[in-house]
């Protein structure tokens, strides 16, 4: 496995591009409807903790197990 390493912050280089801020504005649409959807869960933490287990299942994909 191949290790990289990390620039440090803050970055020399500016981040802030056109398609950097046109993702952004889609990801936080996303993220304000996913926030209305949870909220009209009756126990918003049966959907969160479901999280992990979705991504420990997708990792187990990946890799094959």
């Amino acid at each position: 496995m191949e290790s990289k390493k990390l620039k440090k912050l803050p970055l020399k280089q500016d981040i802030e591009t056109k398609n950097v801020l046109k993702k952004l504005a889609s990801a936080q649409r996303a993220l304000a409807e996913l926030k209305g959807i949870v909220s009209s869960i009756p126990n918003e933490n049966i959907f969160i903790n479901t999280l992990g287990l979705q991504e420990a299942k997708d990792s187990s994909v990946i890799e094959n197990i």
